[in-house]
């Protein structure tokens, strides 16, 4: 017996009017790769699986109401996803421009030591993107923020 597909702990699952469409662009804007697509006798997608790093998200067809895209939805949206790079952030800023994103806030060094980017993909869905560009303390974030935060930096 082969040893199961290890998943992270934790993946999202995003929903698309055309989820071929969504499975191409997040390879060529985000660099994700396709780890599972299933699709049934009908040639419609039943399950997906991209990877990007050590994590996973889902990319689904529309199936119902609640199950939807913000292109179907008036734009709106109730979640965003995070992706944490290693490196390279403008570079991977600048690629998702180049294949159409809308970018919705510029790549900018934030006060907990972060810097991050986030933009709209072609059906509407927000993505952000961050890297840890320096170390920051608690106490230096709360300084320079004026917020009072608890837990780790």
């Amino acid at each position: 017996m082969s040893e199961p597909l290890h998943r992270p702990s934790l993946g999202s699952a995003v929903y698309y009017k055309d989820p071929f469409a969504a499975l191409d662009w997040l390879e060529r804007a985000f660099g994700f790769e396709r780890q599972l697509v299933v699709t049934d006798n009908d040639g419609q997608l039943g399950h997906s699986e991209m990877r990007f790093g050590d994590s996973y998200v889902m990319i689904c067809r529309e199936w119902s109401e609640n199950a939807a895209s913000p292109a179907s939805i008036g734009g709106k949206n109730t979640q965003s996803v995070h992706v944490q790079l290693r490196d390279g952030i403008d570079e991977h800023c600048a690629r998702a421009r180049a294949a159409g994103a809308v970018v919705t806030r510029e790549p900018e060094d934030q006060f907990y030591g972060d810097r991050v980017y986030a933009v709209r993909d072609p059906e509407g869905h927000v993505w952000s993107f961050g890297q840890t560009v320096r170390t920051v303390s608690r106490e230096e974030a709360e300084r320079v923020s004026g917020l009072k935060i608890e837990g780790r930096v």
